[in-house]
């Protein structure tokens, strides 16, 4: 039997990934990193959040804009083996999926109430690009969503995996201060695609107004510019 289902976006993310390009591989990587979500005018009720504000994580279920047309394949390459082995879709996180949908444990830091937006959630550790359309949000509950002793499959040799960053004193400075930490500890993690991993390639990519770009050669990544814009 075949039925067709049609949800709409009740909110909208905003933070400093206007491109897909160096966001966080997953969510809870990262947790300097900030976002808002807003919700849509007809969802901004104070009520529909009553309790939230006791719980520390939340769980977000959200679509990839950016591949809603794009299709899918029974394999995908996962970026952490490198991207030359493949491995069935079902078992990895890959944005090209028959639903186009994404779901991500956050940290809720706060729950602001506006005039001009109604309540907005203070979120951190979200792998999300700027606008990002957030379909449901339910609490992280963690009696039952928590399990210390699960498998992490083919994932787990590289949970660890991080590069050395090298940027000068001068470079880091022109990021606002507040987001240092952020940038830095998102470096660490490999922002290139796992197939790329030529050591002359300049890479780049936009965060917080600023446009990024390094090498990498081994295991260090080094920062060679910072540019506004």
């Amino acid at each position: 039997m075949k039925t067709d289902y049609t949800i709409h976006p009740i909110a909208y993310i905003y933070n400093d990934f206007p491109n897909k390009f160096g966001i966080p591989r997953q969510s809870g990587l990262i947790n300097s990193l900030k976002s808002i979500l807003i919700f849509e005018p007809e969802y901004r009720f104070p009520e529909a959040l009553r309790g939230l504000e006791d719980y520390t994580h939340i769980w977000l279920i959200w679509g990839f804009s950016e591949n809603m047309t794009s299709g899918w394949s029974p394999t995908v390459r996962p970026p952490r083996l490198g991207g030359n082995t493949r491995m069935g879709v079902f078992a990895t996180r890959s944005p090209f999926r028959p639903n186009a949908l994404g779901l991500s444990s956050v940290r809720l830091e706060k729950i602001e109430f506006t005039s001009e937006y109604g309540p907005i959630l203070h979120i951190a550790g979200a792998d999300l690009m700027n606008k990002t359309p957030i379909f449901d949000i339910k609490p992280y509950l963690n009696y039952v969503d928590s399990h210390p002793d699960a498998s992490d499959g083919f994932a787990g040799p590289v949970k660890n995996y991080a590069l050395d960053v090298s940027c000068s004193e001068e470079l880091l400075n022109r990021i606002p201060e507040n987001k240092r930490e952020a940038l830095l500890d998102l470096l660490s993690q490999d922002p290139r695609p796992s197939y790329q991993n030529d050591p002359k390639r300049v890479y780049g990519f936009s965060f917080a107004g600023f446009e990024i770009k390094f090498t990498v050669c081994e295991k260090k990544l080094s920062v060679i510019s910072v540019i506004p814009g």
